[in-house]
């Protein structure tokens, strides 16, 4: 399931790249078991997504559902999940309680939280980058701001200040007038603007002449391996954090990095290595299982013991809630040697949690990262 029109199409159609390539790799064989794949487009539609889960769960008689992009996606699927009681891995769906708070039984994630990335990346913005006034601007719904809340927590707890919060409608592609408004006191800008529209946003930056002046910051997929093709020289520099890089010099990722480049003439993206790596998730559960996956009960199990040391990404494990335990990268733009633009890692944050250092406890606790939480007592 994922949404291969609207404004994340190149991304959706990476999701499906990734895991027809792993697919290819077994030859669609698990456990002496024929694998059919099939592919539903929810449009970016709650109620489109809710109609493709009904058929593929009643009609086509799935063993497991994976994919989903959007956070309001996953949030509209995950209830419904429930009651079907069918194993699902959201592979890309970031939106932070669908592990946390709302305890999903039958929803493992084997991408990343929106804010797992961001607790430590606010941590090196105020330490290490020493970004003191930071200005945010961001899509205006709930993924841009989970990301922003957690880069805004352990940024401020470190000493730093979210100065300016300026949010962007979800697809808007005029990023002009809310550049315009951008605070010029700032030590640095975070942005985490979604979809195609970045590309335009990082031209608009740099037209506006902020580019050199104050340094831009972002929320990983800004910067994406699916949408760097796309840019020119604007992104150079941009440092963000992220679970994966296509850049990221390891075995794995290398043959991976090789080999889905010559499928598909590209550099991976990590919505490409996610679905990958979801792949593999599922065939190492169903070896476990003899290929017997028509117990639902047993192959969720099953699916939760799975632990991976050599993804392209690094080792995954699950914490006690579903979520990946996992390394993030702090990544910089920069062109390779071929003259393309990459994501070359700069720092490597190992195993990190959804909680970051909190007790998870007292985290769940406190509301989800919103809008206004925390809230911007500097701008």
């Amino acid at each position: 399931m994922t949404d291969l029109t609207g404004p994340a199409a190149q991304a959706a159609k990476d999701m499906v790249n990734g895991i027809t390539l792993y697919l290819d790799e077994i030859r669609s064989q698990m456990a002496g078991r024929k694998v059919e794949l099939i592919v539903e487009d929810s449009q970016g539609r709650p109620d489109v997504a809710l109609t493709k889960l009904r058929k593929i769960v009643e009609h086509d008689r799935v063993h497991i559902v994976a994919g989903v992009l959007f956070g309001h996606i996953g949030y509209a699927m995950a209830p419904k999940v429930e009651e079907y009681k069918i194993p699902a891995l959201f592979t890309v769906t970031a939106a932070d309680d669908l592990t946390q708070r709302l305890k999903y039984r039958w929803v493992i994630r084997t991408g990343w939280a929106s804010s797992q990335p961001s607790h430590p990346f606010g941590e090196y913005a105020a330490r290490t980058l020493g970004y003191k006034k930071v200005a945010v601007i961001a899509s205006d719904y709930a993924f841009g701001w989970e990301v922003v809340g957690g880069f805004q927590r352990t940024l401020e707890e470190n000493g730093g200040q979210i100065i300016q919060k300026l949010w962007a409608p979800l697809g808007v592609m005029d990023l002009a007038p809310y550049i315009a408004k951008i605070r010029r006191d700032a030590d640095a800008v975070l942005t985490m603007v979604s979809g195609a529209s970045t590309i335009q946003f990082m031209k608009q930056y740099d037209e506006a002449g902020l580019r050199g002046k104050i340094p831009l910051i972002a929320g990983g997929p800004a910067v994406d391996e699916a949408l760097l093709p796309s840019m020119g020289d604007e992104p150079i520099g941009v440092i963000s954090p992220l679970i994966y890089s296509g850049a990221l010099d390891t075995p794995a990722n290398r043959r991976f990095a090789k080999d889905y480049r010559a499928r598909f003439g590209k550099v991976p993206s990590y919505f490409a290595e996610t679905n990958y790596t979801s792949g593999r998730w599922i065939n190492e559960a169903v070896r476990t299982l003899g290929g017997q996956v028509e117990d639902r009960e047993k192959l969720l199990a099953a699916l939760r013991r799975v632990e991976i040391p050599d993804a392209p990404r690094g080792p995954i494990k699950l914490d006690g809630y579903g979520n990946p335990i996992q390394n993030v990268y702090f990544r910089k733009v920069e062109r390779n040697r071929e003259g393309e633009l990459q994501n070359t890692v700069i720092v490597t944050i190992p195993a990190v949690s959804q909680f970051w250092k909190y007790n998870p406890e007292e985290f769940l606790r406190l509301p989800v990262y919103s809008r206004d939480v925390p809230p911007c007592q500097h701008c």
